[in-house]
């Protein structure tokens, strides 16, 4: 069942209809470590389980999940009826899961070294369970029975369905012989993509530079001082992602800029064999299963069906998106060429940011650490409360136990509605530190579901970032780009949050992967709207509400390159599509691909030999679905004008997004969320079959 630990596909609608469980009375867990947490415990450990004290119980945690699943799967091979078959698969589900989302939190934020290790060993010995359980017959014989049985709501006919497809994932309706190629492809690929993100971890590539006046004071302290042999001082610049970004960005020597353009996007040189091994591992994978391309694999149980879909869509966004995209790519050659160092420059890709950033300072006076005085992190959070309030619910801070939490600045907060109580509850792991995580996300800890008539399991997820307060503060002040990635992320946090699912196997996020990242683009608009701006965006030092004015002008800067991203955007799921498509007779490399495609479908230059998509470790998690980000932004788009743009903060406004959509999770039809939440115009139907969306409020809101 890869459905235990697809997090990414998930849940939906709360059905009133309540199923009495027998199997739930007979085999009733004898620890705390699979109920729900919902109340503050003196004895609880890490994220609230009893069973996490010490960083060793991540073995005991393991041992009880297997013990509990074996009995789960005993109770299975005795043909219980089959509404207790779905549910008791559920629960193998749940609380496989429960080890699963909690060893990977603690991998990428604890800061004690025996949890992290721990926490690895605990991730190897639940996958190698998980193998055990996607490939026992009795449990997918006994699924085929549920689903051509007798099941009495909706959701239990939609789950029996999905873990029926996603046994088949597995191979496991296939002879002997291929489903041990099906499995050995499966460890084979994920042995790649953990050695792809560890390469990319440990090899961000570096380069040194001297002296020291050449890297604006503003940047300086990202970086590492370093000294010559005649002691003159420099800079070494690791161009990993964050500290390349604002190398480009902020330096205006154009050798600094080129060397760390090319430097930073020529590494991890190792990914490029590695690459290739996941590409052709991944077509051998799907071809044994039956289908023409990995892409054609990995979409066909999508909103968009086909690659044929997909690419369609993308090539109608890519002609669209083309004229405007030009006509900024002229702009910024031209305001290079002239500046008095470039009367004859050739405008190249690591000039993209620092010129951008130079006219949209020019256009609109703008000063980012004078935007990022009105967002220091507490006022962000109260925007967080807002944002919860549109849907009449509050957050109020827990308290911690004694062991629960992982580190000094993590917060607990519930999610509480006045009429139904406590809906669910989200860690807030916010500040930077050394070895954490990089980047932001939204990890689940507890999914969704009802356990009995009269118990259901609350949420509980963790949203995790890295701000950083600048020298001689311990407050962070975000750049507006922070605040606009912590509403994104808060987006799936109450995906996961609202969901009142009765699997949670449907749970929150997992939901069709082409309409997951729907909410997280939603929130995107909160952002940037200023009738909620003005409820929390005040300046630190004085409290000033942050002035309209500076709003707009951050609004006009946003739209004068917002083709360009866009048009990357569209480049990026082509490059994805391409090398997960059809494989080429001849043996190509990638780097050959992305230097067509970039060339078809943009006006930049492409330097040889750089290979920036090495370290876009979106072709492992989104592999031939990225495209889904753009789906996203125009299911976004029509809802934000359809539903939120008239009162964004009105309660009428939360209700809908709630009830609609967010409470449903994975359960319902996508296509029937999207079209009960904002009309039957927000989809197109292709004549191959599949879903897209449609263009009319992006291509509106973009003015192409």
């Amino acid at each position: 069942m890869i459905a235990l630990i697809n997090r990414r596909t998930s849940s939906i609608l709360h059905s009133k209809h309540i199923i009495s469980l027998k199997f739930i009375t007979t085999y009733t867990s004898k620890d705390s470590s699979f109920t729900s947490v919902t109340s503050q415990n003196e004895d609880s450990g890490l994220y609230g389980f009893k069973i996490l004290k010490s960083a060793k119980g991540f073995r005991r945690f393991v041992d009880e999940a297997i013990e509990r699943s074996g009995e789960l799967v005993s109770y299975i091979s005795e043909s219980p009826s089959d509404v207790e078959i779905i549910r008791a698969m559920d629960e193998i589900s749940d609380t496989v899961c429960s080890v699963v989302d909690s060893a990977e939190l603690c991998r990428n934020t604890h800061p004690d070294r025996e949890y992290v290790e721990e926490a690895n060993k605990a991730t190897m010995r639940i996958h190698e369970y998980l193998h055990f359980l996607n490939t026992n017959h009795c449990l997918y014989n006994a699924v085929l029975k549920a689903e051509q049985g007798s099941l009495d709501t909706k959701e239990a006919q939609r789950a029996a369905h999905s873990l029926r497809v996603d046994f088949e994932k597995g191979g496991i309706h296939l002879p002997a012989d291929k489903l041990e190629r099906v499995n050995q492809l499966n460890i084979e690929i994920a042995q790649i993509c953990r050695q792809f993100n560890e390469n990319i971890i440990n090899d961000p590539g570096f380069v040194d530079i001297f002296p020291a006046s050449r890297i604006p004071k503003r940047i300086q302290h990202l970086l590492r001082p370093i000294y010559s042999a005649s002691k003159e001082k420099g800079f070494r610049i690791s161009t990993d992602q964050g500290t390349l970004s604002s190398v480009l960005q902020w330096v205006s020597d154009e050798e600094v800029r080129k060397q760390s353009y090319i430097r930073g996007n020529s590494t991890p040189r190792a990914n490029l064999v590695l690459l290739d091994k996941l590409i052709t591992a991944r077509h051998d994978l799907a071809q044994i299963l039956d289908h023409k391309t990995y892409a054609e694999f990995a979409v066909h149980q999508n909103l968009s069906s086909s690659p044929e879909v997909v690419k369609s869509f993308l090539v109608e966004m890519a002609e669209l998106v083309r004229p405007k995209a030009d006509k900024e790519f002229n702009k910024i050659r031209d305001f290079k060429r002239e500046r008095s160092d470039y009367k004859n420059g050739v405008l190249e890709p690591w000039d993209e940011a620092y010129f951008t950033g130079m006219m949209k300072s020019s256009a609109y006076n703008l000063d980012s650490s004078a935007i990022s005085a009105y967002f220091p992190l507490s006022q962000c959070i109260e925007g967080l409360k807002m944002l919860v309030q549109s849907i009449g619910a509050t957050f109020y801070s827990v308290p911690l136990a004694p062991r629960e939490s992982w580190h000094r600045d993590v917060l607990k907060m519930a999610l509480h509605h006045p009429e139904e109580g406590d809906l669910g509850y989200i860690y807030l792991d916010l500040y930077s530190r050394k070895g954490k995580f990089p980047g932001c996300a939204h990890f689940a800890i507890k999914g969704a579901r009802r356990i009995s008539e009269t118990e259901y399991q609350l949420p509980v997820v963790a949203l995790v970032c890295n701000f950083k307060a600048p020298p001689g503060s311990s407050v962070a002040r975000l750049d507006h780009w922070e605040v606009e990635t912590l509403f994104h992320e808060f987006g799936h946090a109450l995906h996961s949050l609202l969901s009142r699912t009765d699997y949670q196997h449907f749970s929150g996020t997992r939901v069709a992967l082409d309409l997951a990242e729907t909410p997280s683009h939603l929130f995107e608009y909160y952002a940037w709207d200023y009738r909620v701006l003005k409820t929390f965006a005040k300046h630190y030092s004085t409290g000033e509400v942050i002035p309209e004015k500076l709003v707009e002008s951050m609004k006009g800067a946003r739209k004068m390159f917002a083709a360009t991203d866009l048009q990357r955007q569209v480049l990026y799921a082509l490059i994805d599509q391409t090398l997960f498509g059809e494989q080429p007779s001849s043996s190509g490399d990638t780097m050959s691909v992305v230097w067509d495609l970039k060339r078809q479908y943009t006006s930049w230059n492409h330097v040889e030999g750089t290979h920036w998509h090495t370290r876009f470790n979106h072709l492992l998690n989104y592999g031939a679905g990225y495209y889904s980000y753009l789906y996203a932004k125009c299911f976004a788009a029509t809802i934000w004008e359809e539903v939120c743009m008239e009162d964004p903060l009105s309660l009428t406004t939360g209700s809908s997004i709630r009830t609609k959509f967010l409470q449903h999770g994975g359960a319902e039809d996508p296509s029937v969320l999207l079209k009960n939440l904002a009309g039957d115009q927000i989809l197109r139907y292709h004549s191959k079959g599949g879903i897209l969306p449609d263009l009319t409020s992006l291509c509106k809101e973009m003015e192409l």
